[in-house]
């Protein structure tokens, strides 16, 4: 049996706080290193945090100025030599399907040794990212580890229906970020592959606090009750409108925009629910688009939701936002949403879609000045690739 098989045998029969421990261990027997730190992604992804029994025992690093937050973000690991020791220090993305949750560092003695290893860590470093996804049902370690502060009970509450922060197939590439990331409420965003559609939802519920997260929760309870058992988009509304609606009797209701992509043509189902609003790039354009806006879910009992459709080609990109991006207002007044988000689009249109969310709130944080935001706010980026048997670059 050769080592790497060795090695992700014994990540998947570690008992779930131990996976740290383990990988220390097989990166000394096996590979011959001098030093390992795992590093998570904090829920802001602001800083790396290193994974111990006493989360932030260890100095945070910034992911926007530290050697491992530009291996996060990199499309390749970062080597750095260190002549004086001869050692080398490898940063590798910690990822789960195109996920990133972090960043395994690991010291080599020897550059020459450490250039033929990289393969392998990488595919090392893949096994530990399914191994924490499936170690986080038994154990709370690297949830703590994630938290520069505490969460507030709405943000606990919403972060455990959030699928990740990105997801990568070859049809398409995705990515979504949210803030206020330790006291988020009312936003959530949703996204679930089949084997012939990718569906996304965004939804923004309306209220504060617990009252808030409590409504969202329920509608996207309902929204995956629906889709879980085969229903189409419009049924899907449909339903989690009669839920919120038998719940609250319209005094609270939620505002959502879901998108059925069909992975073999590239053909879109919509269903616009009152709000969020979604811009298509293509050609290097940005345009909003527009649909057929119908009335929140649960503000009235049995509203008729249709579909409305639209085609994506390979190379464009779809971003998805709430009101809390589009209404903050610069010093001299104008809406982010109006014209500064479209310049955002246009500024990062060469960064991946995994990092776009992030970038439009730094362009949000430059256009409001500073303080903290007055609502939720969240961005979806998606790009579409398509098949190649229909044209698309592959993934």
């Amino acid at each position: 049996m050769d080592r790497f098989a060795v090695v992700e045998r014994a990540l998947r029969t570690a008992a779930p706080p131990a996976l740290t421990d383990v990988v220390k261990k097989a990166l000394r027997e096996h590979y011959g290193a001098v030093h390992a730190e795992l590093r998570l992604a904090d829920y802001g992804m602001r800083t790396l945090q290193v994974v111990e029994d006493v989360p932030l025992t260890t100095e945070p690093l910034l992911i926007q100025d530290s050697p491992q937050g530009r291996a996060l973000r990199a499309p390749e690991p970062v080597v750095l030599t260190d002549r004086a020791t001869d050692t080398v220090a490898v940063h590798l993305p910690v990822s789960v399907r195109g996920d990133r949750l972090g960043v395994l560092s690991v010291t080599l003695p020897r550059q020459d040794h450490a250039r033929g290893l990289l393969p392998e860590l990488e595919d090392l470093c893949e096994a530990l990212g399914h191994a924490i996804t499936v170690a986080e049902r038994d154990t709370d370690l690297y949830e703590r580890s994630r938290r520069a502060t505490r969460l507030t009970v709405a943000a606990e509450m919403q972060w455990q229906l959030l699928p990740g922060h990105s997801f990568r197939r070859r049809e398409f590439a995705l990515g979504a970020h949210l803030e206020p990331a330790y006291s988020i409420s009312g936003d959530n965003f949703d996204w679930s592959v089949s084997a012939e559609h990718l569906t996304v939802a965004v939804t923004n519920g309306m209220g504060e606090g617990v009252e808030a997260a409590l409504l969202t929760n329920l509608a996207v309870s309902a929204m995956r009750n629906a889709r879980r058992a085969g229903l189409g988009l419009a049924d899907q509304a449909a339903l989690t409108d009669q839920a919120v609606y038998a719940h609250y009797r319209g005094s609270a209701y939620v505002s959502m925009v879901l998108f059925r992509f069909e992975l073999g043509t590239g053909e879109v189902e919509i269903v616009e629910a009152g709000s969020p609003r979604a811009w298509l790039c293509r050609d290097a354009k940005a345009e909003n688009l527009l649909f057929d806006a119908r009335l929140p879910l649960g503000m009235f009992e049995d509203t008729h939701y249709v579909t409305e459709h639209f085609r994506v080609q390979p190379g464009d990109r779809l971003l998805l936002a709430t009101d809390g991006v589009y209404e903050p207002l610069s010093r001299a007044g104008e809406p982010f949403g109006d014209h500064a988000l479209a310049r955002s689009l246009a500024a990062n249109r060469l960064l991946p879609p995994t990092q776009v969310p992030r970038a439009v709130f730094h362009d949000l944080a430059s256009h409001r000045g500073a303080g903290p935001l007055e609502d939720d706010a969240l961005v979806v980026c998606v790009d579409w690739y398509g098949r190649e048997e229909h044209g698309g670059a592959g993934g």
